[in-house]
């Protein structure tokens, strides 16, 4: 039974050990409320409540035989937190990964270590890291919670406590703005330059627990929520991005991983640790021991799901009579729309992200004429998104010294053929599709397979439990049309529109400055 819980949904899957989805249910979530400008929060109840709704209906399927159930395992959406007191409740709402508050300067470096970091070309990204710190936003505006939390947990530990009463939390999961030595994701020393960004008290993070052991069993209470019986393991997984990896069987390094999620992002394994680009930590795998890189696309096929709702109404009343999804539709339209749609170009930075713009980046929709529907525009989003990820995947290649023969497509975006045919034509490789677009659940079950003894290793499950369903090769005159796009338009698009992103920060801030001093304070 594995429990994937991402932005947009949570999902509760049984999968059996040759990596069969036998059943699966999704419970659509609202990803959170927002009570100031850039806030992005959820009740940490109403999360938990969903997936004991989403468990429930699992265990009413046909499919669900409670002898059968060998393990629970839960991966989550990452860079969610979680104040919570000591009998486990809540504190405030979660911060969900998506809130853009900042906290205020502090002097967490001595000047000389300052020094060495500017020389080193970190120092600007340390000290956006201490910002952009949840915890240290918590410390600075609402002193008195931090006071009464027992634990800080990511979204993951406390599913996990709600699920077993236990404040722990796999290694797998352990990512983010917290006291971590990148290099184990074990908690830092209290000497080390995270202790000094993230200065969170080693008695409010919970204990750790490798991938694949054990996390504990289900509660009496937690039965009666969940359906699960009594006493059923609880295995440590990973965050849904490093599920998502070895879910798709992306454990050789001649293969990248692309998530088409909420967040799209390009994905590689390592044994090593590896920077790609100066201060990007490489994260914690699904496998005890390795790394992944990540290159990401911040709002990702989140765009689709934007444009399906700001334009896409038509759309929504034809599926609903078809029994279909919107997205479907929308591929049948831009099946005959050529590649390059026309001319008409999407950088899709609609949530900015320091890889390649600063706070005050902004997407853009360029070489609009007479010719352009709503399809151009859906088509052109598709590819802004392969774009960027093949940016990433060029960064990739380079910061791990190794080229990928292929790419292997995982998330919601990869039912699309039409998304998977643009990504092997701008790629220039094959791209290809696992058995099962629920990777991230998938990868969980896989960790929870090793540790029931299943398997040997992850590798003994990879092969076990994934494979290859549907193969995309790249048309040769759609990959010089792209690349051509890609080279000369796109990567240049930014650097040539981002002074007037910031002359239309600069301007419209001024003229908003006053309406949110008047939002109402917290």
């Amino acid at each position: 039974m594995a429990f994937d819980a991402g932005t947009q949904s949570i999902r509760a899957a049984l999968i059996d050990v040759q990596g069969n989805v036998l059943d699966l249910v999704r419970t659509p979530i609202t990803p959170y409320f927002s009570r100031r400008p850039g806030w992005a929060e959820q009740d940490p109840a109403y999360l938990w409540e969903k997936l004991c709704e989403t468990s429930q209906r699992l265990c009413r399927s046909e499919h669900f035989d409670r002898d059968a159930v060998s393990a629970a395992t839960v991966t989550t959406q990452r860079g969610t937190y979680v104040n919570v007191d000591a009998s486990g409740e809540a504190l405030r709402p979660a911060i969900v990964w998506l809130d853009q508050r900042q906290a205020g300067p502090s002097d967490w470096a001595p000047p000389l270590l300052k020094l060495a970091l500017r020389v080193l070309g970190k120092f600007a990204r340390a000290d956006d890291y201490s910002r952009r710190c949840y915890a240290n936003w918590i410390r600075e505006h609402e002193p008195e919670v931090w006071d009464r939390t027992h634990k800080y947990l990511l979204l993951s530990g406390y599913f996990t406590y709600r699920l077993t009463g236990e404040f722990v939390e796999s290694l797998g999961a352990n990512s983010g703005y917290l006291p971590i030595d990148n290099t184990t994701h074990r908690w830092a020393g209290e000497r080390a330059i995270e202790s000094k960004l993230f200065p969170i008290e080693r008695y409010k993070l919970p204990d750790l627990v490798a991938q694949t052991e054990l996390l504990g069993e289900i509660t009496g209470r937690a039965s009666l929520e969940t359906g699960l019986p009594p006493g059923l393991p609880v295995v440590a997984a990973a965050s849904d991005k490093a599920c998502e990896i070895l879910g798709a069987g992306t454990l050789t390094p001649d293969t990248a991983c692309l998530s088409y999620g909420t967040i799209a992002t390009t994905n590689a394994v390592s044994d090593r640790y590896v920077e790609i680009l100066p201060g990007l930590p490489p994260m914690p795998s699904a496998v005890p021991g390795q790394f992944y890189t990540e290159m990401p696309v911040m709002r990702g096929f989140w765009m689709v799901t934007w444009f399906r709702e700001q334009f896409g109404a038509s759309e929504e009343r034809i599926a609903s009579d078809r029994g279909t999804s919107p997205e479907a539709l929308f591929d049948e339209s831009i099946r005959e729309i050529p590649p390059g749609s026309e001319g008409l170009l999407v950088q899709p930075y609609w949530s900015p992200f320091w890889t390649y713009c600063g706070d005050e980046g902004r997407g853009s929709m360029i070489g609009f004429t007479a010719v352009h529907t709503r399809a151009h525009v859906y088509r052109a989003i598709l590819e802004g998104i392969v774009y960027e990820l093949k940016r990433g995947t060029q960064a990739t290649e380079k910061g791990l010294a190794r080229r990928f023969a292929g790419v292997r497509v995982s998330g919601g975006g990869s039912r699309s053929n039409v998304a998977m045919q643009i990504t092997a034509d701008v790629f220039g490789v094959p791209a290809e599709r696992p058995h099962t677009s629920e990777t991230s659940a998938l990868g969980a079950a896989m960790d929870a397979a090793v540790g029931r003894g299943y398997y040997a290793d992850c590798a003994g499950a990879v092969a076990g439990m994934t494979r290859v369903r549907d193969r995309f090769d790249p048309i040769p005159e759609n990959h010089a049309r792209y690349d051509e796009l890609r080279t000369r338009v796109y990567e240049r698009t930014y650097a040539r529109l981002e002074p007037l992103f910031e002359e239309i920060a600069a301007i419209t801030r001024a003229g908003s400055s006053a309406a949110q001093e008047r939002e109402p304070q917290p």
